[in-house]
């Protein structure tokens, strides 16, 4: 591990509760990671769908391209989609503080429709200027929001990580019959938290708490709070199923005002780019 804390992987999900992609390097706009939570799967009534309900969703991978993503999903021919154009219709969207996005056209929405089972449209975010960070989730005047629920970057760490994975395998050779040989279980995936950006290096773990923001690359991020989890986290992303970890292990050891906390939300100070590699100097 390094000693100095670097930037250990970047990550993006063009469409928001879809598989997303590691990338090298990114660009941080005042919103967030270029490309990051653009798009979103809605109903016919513009109801936003997540995988909390629909685990499939998170079987559907997504790649930014330039202007477009691609979608692929197993068994079905992939289906690379273009921003709308400005001629393109809006849909209205029930989305905390949206009131509209563009629709992205029928093929997209077939596409997806066949995918998840269920009839849905892809939709996409003109200007997320449009859509403000809630001073309830550490925002100030002026920071505008992707389709991320609450913050525009979400932060976490390896030390946390392996923390949290080694509580895990704690509580299985604790619950095991001692008679018998138990394994530790497999860790789980850093995935299963959908951040943006994951710091390695020499941290203590939960550091990140107290961090007031951090440097890397090219730009400066302010925290805005932590990062409380739900179901999602929950999801085996393999066999797209609900599972009871991580959610039982961190009310067990990071339960506080009745909700979990692993990672925190950070909002861009200055743009420009960020690449894996990249020195963190978090600023407390």
């Amino acid at each position: 591990m390094s000693v100095v804390p670097v930037v250990s992987s970047l990550h993006v999900f063009p469409v928001k509760s879809l598989g997303g992609a590691d990338v090298p390097s990114a660009r941080v706009e005042p919103w967030g990671l270029a490309g990051d939570r653009r798009w979103m799967v809605v109903t016919a009534d513009g109801t936003v769908q997540t995988a909390r309900q629909q685990p499939r969703m998170l079987g559907v991978r997504v790649q930014p391209l330039d202007r477009a993503v691609r979608l692929t999903a197993p068994g079905t021919e992939d289906l690379v989609v273009a921003e709308p154009d400005d001629r393109a219709p809006d849909t209205p969207v029930a989305l905390s503080r949206l009131d509209r996005a563009t629709a992205a056209g029928a093929e997209a929405d077939a596409w997806l429709s066949t995918v998840l089972a269920r009839a849905v449209r892809l939709l996409w975010l003109d200007d997320p200027r449009r859509r403000a960070v809630s001073e309830l989730h550490g925002g100030r005047p002026g920071d505008a929001l992707n389709l991320s629920d609450a913050g525009p970057l979400l932060v976490t760490t390896e030390a946390s990580m392996a923390a949290l994975n080694g509580w895990i395998a704690d509580r299985v050779l604790e619950t095991t019959d001692p008679t018998g040989s138990p394994q530790p279980p497999a860790p789980l995936p850093m995935e299963r938290f959908r951040p943006n950006l994951v710091v390695g290096g020499d941290l203590k773990p939960f550091e990140e708490d107290g961090w007031t923001g951090l440097r890397a690359g090219d730009v400066e991020l302010r925290f805005a709070e932590r990062c409380d989890r739900c179901s999602l986290t929950t999801i085996d992303l393999d066999a797209l199923v609900t599972t009871k970890e991580p959610i039982r292990t961190l009310a067990r050891h990071r339960r506080e005002d009745g909700k979990t906390w692993f990672g925190v939300r950070m909002v861009p100070m200055t743009t420009g780019q960020v690449a894996v590699g990249d020195t963190v100097t978090p600023l407390r």
